[in-house]
């Protein structure tokens, strides 16, 4: 079987990590682009805050191309013998040009207010989750700086994040990705 491939794309805080970790259990492959980051400044004996974090994932696009990330994660796709992988955090075409290499790829976009995403953020507590509303924006702004808008817009599906419990927004990704197996 070909590999499947869910990218799950949006904007910061919006729900992609807790489909990722909701869904691990079902034995999907979880690969969280952020992490792959973190491990990347723990290398280089970055502190993990938000402007280091910031910093090294527009340095490391600059330096290896706009698919730098992705290419990171290239070794832990290639390892994996599950058939479906869930990639937590794409934010542009070009990692989504790396990712096709690997196998059939499909994008799921996860939708939440600007409100919402703050306030899930901060009942998160990463080192690098914005702590104020300005935070959020200019974190934001990176972000679009680094074409998620696009992986957004040219998703295959998309789930908005501002009214469901956790429980309903992990279904409602299961019962997507299941519908793409099929």
């Amino acid at each position: 079987m070909v590999k499947l491939i869910v990218c799950l794309t949006g904007m910061p805080g919006a729900g992609k990590s807790t489909i990722a970790e909701g869904l691990e259990p079902k034995g999907y492959k979880i690969i969280n682009m952020g992490n792959t980051v973190r491990e990347e400044a723990k290398k280089r004996n970055l502190e993990p805050t938000r402007s280091n974090l910031g910093k090294l994932m527009l340095e490391l696009r600059e330096k290896n191309g706009p698919g730098a990330v992705a290419e990171l994660i290239k070794p832990q796709i290639e390892d994996t013998p599950s058939d479906v992988i869930l990639i937590d955090g794409v934010r542009s075409n070009d990692e989504i040009e790396v990712l096709k290499k690997f196998g059939k790829v499909k994008l799921l976009a996860i939708h939440a207010s600007s409100d919402t995403r703050f306030d899930f953020l901060q009942k998160r507590g990463r080192s690098d989750d914005p702590q104020t509303k300005e935070h959020l924006e200019e974190r934001d702004t990176r972000e679009l700086g680094v074409g998620i808008s696009n992986s957004i817009a040219l998703s295959d599906y998309a789930i908005t994040n501002d009214d469901l419990t956790k429980d309903e927004l992990i279904q409602a990704a299961y019962d997507i990705i299941q519908s793409w197996i099929e």
